[in-house]
């Protein structure tokens, strides 16, 4: 009976407790991580989309980067791909007509924040894209770290702008934006119905009609129709010439009616 305590502790008894231990090399291997981001580059210039490729791959590690050289190609991939986290789109390129191309862009995508990057550096320029839907301007002289910080902005939610363009040159573009625009006349504007007013107001923000017609609770058609009767009252022939009329308008004082 004394040899009981020790028969209890033989090796063949220890060893059993082994049993218990993980066999971690056995462990099922974890699934390789989605990409970060996943970011389109629009750009005809190949090098400066291999460079800004560099950019994101570098900062933004393990993200998938499409590219694409013109405007037609970049509305077909957004079409394909609803789960891009931001474009990156050129402002020259072909088929972009310059900010109408940006336009025609967030009608087909409003929910993809896009950023303008360009050699483009007049602050009114700078200023209408964000008017137009953009989320951002980048330029592309901005070093590598900038252009870190700024995508890392847009990606975060916030609005990126070249801070050294915005702070310059404000008397002059103000003076040379009043003598080239074509602003509305109090007529033509009170031409415009309430409705009609409202989703011009929406248009000179840079909203979509998909925006449009569910900040207002109307139909997607409805905003189409009122559209162009809005084009055709003001006498212009597209979006852009009516966003670019209506730049100054103080809506609130037309609306009180």
């Amino acid at each position: 009976m004394l040899n009981e305590p020790d028969a209890a502790l033989s090796p063949e008894k220890r060893y059993d407790v082994s049993e218990t231990i993980p066999d971690n090399d056995n462990k099922p291997v974890d699934p390789p991580m989605e990409p970060t981001y996943k970011i389109l580059i629009a750009d005809d210039h190949p090098l400066f989309r291999e460079a800004i490729s560099s950019v994101i791959s570098t900062g933004f590690s393990g993200s998938q980067i499409i590219e694409t050289a013109d405007l037609d190609s970049a509305l077909d991939i957004t079409r394909e791909n609803d789960d891009l986290d931001l474009i990156l789109l050129d402002l020259n390129m072909p088929g972009m007509h310059g900010l109408n191309g940006l336009i025609t862009l967030r009608n087909e995508a409003p929910t993809i924040p896009v950023v303008i990057v360009s050699a483009e550096e007049d602050k009114q320029v700078v200023l209408q894209a964000i008017t137009y839907g953009a989320c951002g301007f980048i330029t592309k002289s901005s070093p590598r770290a900038q252009m870190t910080e700024a995508i890392q902005q847009i990606l975060n939610g916030n609005v990126y702008l070249p801070s050294d363009i915005i702070r310059t040159g404000k008397e002059n573009t103000h003076r040379r934006s009043r003598h080239e625009d074509n602003p509305i006349s109090p007529e033509l504007l009170n031409s415009l119905t309430r409705r009609q007013l409202l989703v011009l107001e929406r248009m000179s923000k840079g909203e979509s009609n998909k925006q449009i017609a569910y900040n207002l609770n109307i139909a997607e058609t409805t905003v189409k129709a009122h559209v162009s009767a809005i084009l055709r009252k003001l006498g212009v022939h597209n979006r852009v010439q009516a966003i670019l009329s209506a730049s100054d308008v103080d809506f609130s004082q037309y609306l009180k009616r």
